[in-house]
């Protein structure tokens, strides 16, 4: 039996369409996904059509895309313009709203060509974090629990896989990981009993975790993405999780506390991320890639599981199903 550590990479491309360099990229074998983002994405042709191009070059590759809704919503033109998670929770209807946003989320994605969105935030919204504020459900996290189920349902239906973000809760922390290293100070009986319940609560419903960018030093040094004792003590161990773990995009300023791109993907890999994301800078992923060669990792089989389970044809938006979703939105007013 195998004893070689189990990781891969997700990288990105810079246009609209795949380049020579970016095919030897997606060759190699230790890259197992790609995400793609605003800057790749012209119309919904446009994208069935790249990912058709990515996929004649590695069908095995997961494809992936942050369509969260609100803010964070790559596919725009010619997609509907989803509500902030927030939004859905000021609604008497809000679970069954959530899980009509799910399906409509996930519908619209599969039908590009593409096997998951990051989605969904399971982050409290502790009125603390700009960078998570109306990402989140609530800041209940019984409710946040809640709603966030209902959304996984709708994706599940949908045929996504569902990936929680991000493990334990980005939500007390107020520095944003993209531009900084935040700190959680709390104990980890305060976190447990506050930002851990939704992930706790879904532990058996999502099929994939991304942990976050934050450092809880009552936990442990490391970001929680670096840290065994985040990963497989308490996520795997305490939880029973046993999906897919992404790291957030190891080229953020918060993973910049363990070193160049080399040095965070060996030590989000090491530490039991099955897949690590290294984003908007290709000679970092270049350096990762060499990194992970070195190391003899090999992918790991959790990786299949998120791969889409369908794929509506275009004329998705004619269906019983579709109208009634989207007019359940409409008249909720949380999409135009």
């Amino acid at each position: 039996m195998s004893t070689r550590l189990q990781g891969s990479l997700m990288v990105d491309i810079a246009g609209t369409w795949l380049t020579a360099e970016d095919r030897h990229l997606l060759r190699q074998p230790q890259v197992a996904g790609l995400i793609i983002f605003a800057r790749n994405i012209e119309s919904p042709r446009q994208v069935r059509e790249l990912t058709a191009s990515i996929r004649a070059v590695r069908p095995d590759l997961i494809l992936a895309v942050d369509q969260e809704g609100g803010r964070v919503q790559r596919l725009r033109q010619g997609f509907v313009r989803l509500p902030a998670m927030r939004a859905l929770a000021d609604n008497p209807n809000a679970e069954y709203l959530a899980e009509q946003c799910g399906w409509v989320m996930a519908t619209e994605v599969l039908a590009v060509g593409l096997d998951l969105s990051f989605a969904p935030v399971l982050d409290l919204d502790h009125q603390r974090s700009a960078v998570v504020g109306t990402r989140a459900f609530e800041g209940d996290p019984e409710r946040a629990a809640l709603l966030a189920g209902a959304f996984i349902r709708g994706m599940n239906t949908a045929g996504m896989a569902a990936c929680g973000k991000h493990f334990p809760g980005h939500g007390w922390a107020e520095a944003d990981s993209h531009v900084a290293i935040p700190t959680d100070e709390r104990s980890l009986d305060e976190i447990r009993a506050k930002d851990l319940v939704p992930f706790a609560r879904l532990s058996t419903q999502l099929a994939a975790v991304m942990p976050a960018h934050v450092i809880y030093p009552q936990v442990d040094a490391q970001p929680a993405g670096f840290s065994r004792r985040w990963l497989q003590d308490i996520l795997r161990g305490e939880l029973g999780f046993d999906g897919v773990i992404f790291s957030d995009d190891l080229s953020m300023a918060g993973a910049h506390v363990v070193g160049d791109a080399a040095s965070r993907i060996e030590a989000a890999l090491t530490a039991g991320c099955d897949m690590g994301l290294v984003c908007n800078d290709r000679a970092a992923a270049e350096l990762a890639l060499s990194a992970a060669q070195r190391m003899g990792v090999q992918p790991s089989p959790r990786i299949a599981r998120m791969r889409g389970q369908a794929t509506p044809g275009i004329e998705y938006r004619q269906q019983p199903r579709w109208l009634t979703a989207v007019g359940a939105l409409r008249t909720a007013q949380l999409i135009e």
